[in-house]
C-alpha cells in the first residue's frame, strides 16, 4: 500500500515536469529559429513559461538541452524518411519526407552548429540520417523520377534552406493574427513548388559539382575559441 500511495502521489510531479519539458523542448526550437546561436536560457524559459530553475533542473548546461533537441530532431528526421521508404510510390516517399522535415523545422538547430559537442548518440542518428537520405534518392533515380544530379545532400540542404519562412515570421513578430492561416497556405504553396524542381521533367544539368557531406559534418565540428 506504502508503494502505490508514493506512486500516485509522484504521477502529478511526473506529469508536470514531463509538461514542462515538452514546453521548454519547444521554446528551444522557437528561440533557436528567431535568435540563433545568440539564444539565451534566460529567453528559453520565459518563452516556455517556467523559471530558468525549472530548466537547470532538467538541463544541466544550454549546451545539454541543445545535444537533446539536436538527438529528437534526427529521430523525427529518420522516421520521416523511413516512411518515405515504405511509401509504395517512390516519388510520394521522397516528396512527402522533405515535405514533412520542412513542416518539423528540420534544419533549424543549423545555427548551432559548430557550438556543441556533437555525442557519440547524435553522430550515430546522424549516420542513419545520411543513409537513408541516400537509400531515399537512389529509389528515386531508380524509378526514372528524381532529375538527373540531384544528390543525397541536395534533398538535405533543400530541406534546411525551406526551414526558414521570413514573411511568416515577420508577420508573427508584427501581430497579424489575421494573416496567419493565408501565410501558411502561402508557405506551403512555396514548399511545393520548390519540392516539384527535383522531378524528372527538368532535365536541365544543375550547375556546379554536388556538394560533398563535409558541408555538414565540417560545421557540426566543435569550435574552440
Amino acid at each position: 500500500m506504502a508503494a502505490v500511495s508514493e506512486r500516485r502521489r509522484r504521477a502529478p510531479r511526473q506529469a508536470e515536469a514531463e509538461r514542462n519539458d515538452r514546453a521548454l523542448l519547444q521554446a528551444a526550437r522557437e528561440v533557436l529559429a528567431a535568435d540563433g546561436a545568440h539564444a539565451s536560457v534566460a529567453a528559453i524559459a520565459a518563452r516556455a513559461g517556467v523559471g530558468i530553475g525549472s530548466l537547470y533542473r532538467r538541463y544541466r548546461t544550454k549546451e545539454e538541452l541543445f545535444q537533446r533537441l539536436s538527438v529528437l530532431s534526427l529521430d523525427h528526421h529518420n522516421e520521416a524518411a523511413e516512411q518515405g521508404l515504405a511509401a509504395a510510390d517512390p516519388w510520394a516517399g521522397l516528396a512527402g519526407f522533405v515535405v514533412a522535415c520542412v513542416e518539423f523545422g528540420q534544419g533549424s538547430l543549423a545555427p548551432i552548429a559548430g557550438t556543441i559537442e556533437v555525442t557519440e548518440e547524435m553522430w550515430a542518428k546522424y549516420e542513419r540520417s545520411t543513409e537513408l537520405v541516400a537509400a531515399l534518392v537512389a529509389r528515386a533515380h531508380g524509378a526514372g523520377v528524381l532529375r538527373p544530379g540531384v544528390t543525397a545532400v541536395d534533398v538535405s540542404l533543400l530541406i534546411e534552406q525551406l526551414r526558414a519562412s521570413p514573411f511568416v515570421d515577420q508577420l508573427r513578430k508584427q501581430g497579424h493574427d489575421d494573416l496567419a492561416e493565408a501565410a501558411a497556405q502561402a508557405r506551403r504553396r512555396v514548399v511545393a513548388i520548390a519540392v516539384d524542381g527535383l522531378r524528372a521533367v527538368l532535365d536541365e544539368p544543375l550547375p556546379g559539382r554536388p556538394p560533398s557531406g563535409r558541408l555538414f559534418t565540417e560545421r557540426w565540428a566543435r569550435r574552440d575559441g
